[in-house]
């Protein structure tokens, strides 16, 4: 199919060195020794493990329950026995540790009961819930759980749907691979995500490096009898990342703040759709994956490899010559060196590079910015690297989020062409680290605010209650007192009303003779007798013991003690007798 292609902005050539890697047929790697699953393989929430040591698995047995809706579950990848739920280290720049299910594999590789679904009678609903529960994730590298890409839009119709089979990164030949041996499948899975989103088109981006893969897919797209089309793209990296790759085959240019189902468009990577297709047709869940081992190695090639196989016994399937000095997981653009040679394989692992000095020499020292703009004109995002470079180098995160260094992907692209050998993606990490720490400690203290004021809130509204309370009872008491105390005056007044004789007959009615008492009076008379009570009270708790016996000066003496206490307002002070009466 012929097709007016774009361009994107900037790109570079690196050598593709793929040819190494791309002679003989995918093998299956042999089980190893141990496999230690990570439960955290995909952006999201981290599952929870639903084994512990001791517990029989089989192969394809959910180990990891999802987490929330943006997670995906995952499985074991062989039979045996869990023998620990830990942490341990993981492929990641940082070294940090997760936590991750050991299994001894018992050899057999025992499925589970597998059972095939048929998807078309089931609600896209039910599709993608069951692709989440079989851990199904993007697997070009960003392994996005797939079920939450299988949405559309609901203002915004879904016109196109790209697939990503242009794997631009150096070295790494898995999905061309994939691509060329079981292109069938792949077409079906691509077939599952259509029926779910609906786009009217349907645009599978292959470089056009790899001339075979892209004649496999269409004669897959013709025996499967979709309408497919199976385009080749210029091969430009990184033309295989989501947004270069929409902007080649659509010309539609999603920007940083949106997401591409806002301009009616999704992107899936090819090894995404075969996962999918083995999940719904064999009821298989995503246990291992396609990993091209190359570098410096005696027989690079591409495995079939189970997840959480140790990587140091993957490389050694390759026969890494003596001088091999590490282990780059990913590409030479945006790959990495593991911490350990000993950590799993997970889903996101899509190449190991045996690296040595001589494949990758040692850059020289970093040189002076010169503000060539070379990096400008390289970054397909647009942006200015030179500009970020000086405002991390500064750390200034703020001037370095003005020039937008969240866009950033970090493809590298920049460092490539630097004439001054300045890591400048190092520098981009750096900057965003510290921008996401002081973010976080900025969050947790709005959140102590918070907790703080409204503890404050809640003890004010405490007091107010509490106050509230004390008041309505005073009030009822001083109620209840003059209410008895108009009561008790109404009568000896009626009393002598009936006692006096009339001179003329009947009395006429009168008024009561005392008047009744004023409730704003009676309620200050309880309020006074109230804090007489009190005060009494208070003098007997703190009464003094044995004092019937005291010489003339000890009590001198206590009444000093007394006076003093009652000037530093510690007790109430004795209340005067009122005249007239006697005391008790």
């Amino acid at each position: 199919m012929l097709m007016n292609l774009f361009k994107f902005k900037g790109g570079v050539k690196p050598p593709t060195n793929k040819t190494q890697s791309v002679g003989l047929p995918i093998a299956i790697a042999p089980l190893p020794s141990k496999l230690v699953v990570p439960l955290h393989q995909s952006i999201g929430g981290m599952p929870r493990p639903v084994v512990q040591a001791g517990d029989k698995v089989l192969k394809g047995q959910l180990i990891g329950e999802a987490d929330g809706r943006i997670s995906a579950a995952v499985h074991a990848p062989t039979s045996g026995t869990v023998v620990d739920v830990a942490m341990h280290i993981q492929p990641h720049p940082s070294g940090l540790d997760a936590l991750c299910v050991v299994i001894e594999p018992d050899g057999k590789d025992e499925w589970i009961d597998r059972q095939p679904l048929d998807y078309a009678a089931m609600s896209p609903e039910q599709v993608r819930e069951h692709l989440q529960q079989s851990g199904v994730v993007g697997l070009g590298g960003a392994v996005f759980p797939t079920h939450g890409k299988l949405t559309a839009s609901k203002t915004v119709p879904m016109e196109e749907m790209v697939i990503n089979g242009a794997e631009c990164e150096p070295f790494i030949t898995c999905d061309d691979l994939l691509m060329r041996e079981r292109a069938e499948e792949v077409v079906r899975g691509i077939g599952i995500f259509r029926d779910l989103l609906r786009p009217k088109k349907v645009l599978i981006g292959i470089e056009d490096n790899k001339p075979e893969a892209a004649a496999a897919m269409r004669a897959a797209v013709a025996a499967v009898g979709e309408d497919f089309a199976v385009i080749q793209v210029p091969t430009l990296y990184p033309a295989g990342g989501a947004k270069q790759l929409i902007r080649v085959l659509t010309g539609k240019e999603v920007p940083a703040a949106k997401r591409s189902t806002d301009l009616g468009v999704q992107c899936f990577n090819v090894a995404t759709a075969y996962t999918a297709w083995r999940a719904i047709a064999h009821g298989e869940p995503v246990v291992s994956r396609l990993v091209t081992v190359t570098g410096n190695v005696h027989d690079p090639r591409n495995y079939e490899v189970l997840i959480g196989t140790p990587m140091d016994e993957l490389l050694k399937l390759a026969r890494p010559h003596p001088d091999t000095d590490g282990i780059i997981m990913g590409g030479p653009m945006m790959g990495f060196l593991v911490p350990d040679v000993h950590v799993p394989v997970i889903k996101a692992t899509n190449c190991l590079i045996a690296h040595d000095d001589r494949l990758f020499p040692p850059k020289a020292p970093e040189m002076p910015c010169i503000r060539c703009g070379a990096c400008a004109q390289a970054c397909p995002h647009e942006l200015q690297p030179f500009e970020m470079y000086w405002f991390s180098r500064a750390k200034n995160f703020g001037k370095t989020q003005e020039y937008n260094i969240f866009d950033c992907i970090e493809c590298g692209c920049c460092s490539f062409v630097c004439p001054s050998r300045i890591p400048l993606v190092q520098y981009f990490r750096f900057a965003k680290s510290e921008i996401w720490a002081r973010e976080r400690e900025k969050n947790a203290a709005d959140q102590a605010k918070t907790r703080f004021e409204f503890k404050q809130l809640r003890e004010e509204r405490e007091k107010a209650d509490k106050a509230e309370k004390l008041a309505k009872a005073a009030a009822a008491q001083a109620a209840k007192k003059a209410a008895e105390a108009a009561a008790a005056a109404a009568v000896p007044a009626d009393a002598s009303a009936e006692a006096t004789p009339s001179a003329s007959g009947p009395a006429p009615a009168q008024t009561s003779a005392v008047p009744a008492v004023d409730a704003e009076k009676a309620a200050k008379m309880a309020t006074i007798e109230a804090a007489m009570a009190r005060a009494k009270a208070q003098r007997e708790a703190v009464q003094p013991k044995n004092t019937e016996n005291l010489t003339s000066e000890q009590q001198r003496a206590a009444s000093d003690i007394e006076a003093r206490r009652v000037a530093a307002h510690l007790i109430e002070p004795e209340p005067a007798t009122p005249a007239g009466e006697k005391t008790e």
